[in-house]
């Protein structure tokens, strides 16, 4: 929901495609030295390697990275050569929401050191971390609580904004 939700905030000169993991298996190195990348992954792939920017949702679980994100990350990276054609350079943005009351905080600062090794160059421009979701989205998956509303409306202008000057390929 918060990922839609910034998808509708985003300026009118910007487009955010939104991506799935949902056909992703469990990372198996012998399934992959077998069959190779899945294709969901590999679509997924390409879409991030050609997109300016990528900005991640995520829960919290258990005060970390949510295993299933973590999963697709590991795919997404996977062959290895393959990292700098998909992540290296390409400005991130990460933003979560979670039922419960200590927001993403946690599960935010567990993926720098993934982010760092994939050589993303990530916005530390603000932040969107969504404690008590049930309460914050309503029943259409809309954010129903203004203050939240102008956080992420906020965020990703400013995270827009980053992207346009730290494209892959410019310097600056």
């Amino acid at each position: 929901m918060l990922l839609r939700a910034a998808a509708a905030a985003v300026p009118q000169e910007t487009t955010l495609e939104i991506g799935s993991i949902r056909e992703f298996p469990l990372y198996n190195a012998d399934l992959e030295s077998e069959q190779g990348v899945p294709p969901a992954v590999q679509q997924l792939k390409d879409q991030i390697a050609a997109a300016d920017g990528l900005l991640i949702a995520t829960p919290e679980y258990n005060n970390s990275m949510p295993g299933v994100l973590k999963n697709a990350i590991d795919w997404l990276s996977r062959p290895p050569a393959d990292i700098p054609r998909v992540f290296r350079g390409l400005p991130l943005g990460f933003i979560g929401a979670t039922p419960g009351m200590g927001g993403t905080l946690l599960s935010q600062a567990a993926w720098l050191p993934v982010w760092r090794i994939l050589g993303v160059v990530p916005f530390f421009g603000g932040r969107v971390i969504v404690s008590g979701a049930a309460k914050v989205f309503d029943e259409a998956g809309k954010i129903a609580d203004p203050a939240t509303d102008a956080r992420v409306r906020e965020y990703v202008e400013a995270f827009a904004a980053f992207v346009q000057r730290h494209k892959r390929g410019q310097s600056g």
